[in-house]
């Protein structure tokens, strides 16, 4: 296990989830954060040219780039070429443990259930992202599940929000990813600078 990216993954207790339409959005989007104090980031592949956006950021050190939404083992491959320091999948993939062994990053597979968690763990998951977290009991389904996988780093992401960070952290989560609460498009398109860095600078108070 890559244990210095995780570790790097436990003290930042929160991972903005950057999912936009248009590339320039995601771009903004990032330096905004960065500028909030930001320093860890999933770039989702339903951004367009995604992996050229990763190439980009992972030449920052300072940065830990990661890329989400990763459907499949070509496209894990061309994301870790990119320098992705960690890879996640909603789901479970198996296939997608040995390159991300190869390249020494940290992967994330999804699970809701306790036998999708042990399969997610089966399949060399080094955290499990439980998603959608919101709609299956929010910080009460992490505890839930931490308390019979105690060790296991989970990461709930889907609805999770400035006001919950605190309560998902509390019930076992190593750390949070958030998408929507901090990387709001609208905003972005219209320049609302202020409040995607207020937003950041709020959760990042709470974590």
């Amino acid at each position: 296990m890559p244990h210095a990216l995780l570790d790097r993954l436990r003290a930042a207790r929160m991972v903005p989830v950057i999912r936009t339409h248009e590339t320039r959005h995601a771009a903004t989007a990032v330096q905004w954060l960065r500028d909030a104090g930001l320093r860890v980031f999933e770039i989702t592949m339903t951004i367009p040219d995604a992996p050229a956006l990763i190439q980009e950021l992972a030449a920052d050190p300072a940065l830990l780039v990661g890329a989400g939404t990763v459907s499949d083992r070509a496209t894990a491959d061309a994301c870790l070429r990119a320098g992705a320091r960690f890879i996640v999948a909603p789901w479970v993939d198996a296939s997608l443990a040995a390159p991300c062994r190869a390249a020494d990053v940290v992967l994330m597979l999804g699970a809701l259930t306790p036998g999708e968690v042990r399969a997610a763990l089966g399949a060399g998951a080094d955290v499990v992202k439980i998603f959608p977290a919101s709609s299956v009991g929010g910080p009460g389904h992490i505890r839930a599940l931490a308390s019979v996988f105690p060790g296991v780093a989970f990461c709930p992401t889907g609805g999770v929000e400035p006001g919950n960070v605190a309560a998902y952290l509390t019930a076992g989560a190593a750390f949070v990813g958030m998408g929507g609460a901090l990387v709001d498009e609208k905003r972005i398109a219209s320049g609302d600078r202020a409040a995607i860095e207020a937003a950041a600078r709020r959760v990042l108070a709470i974590a």
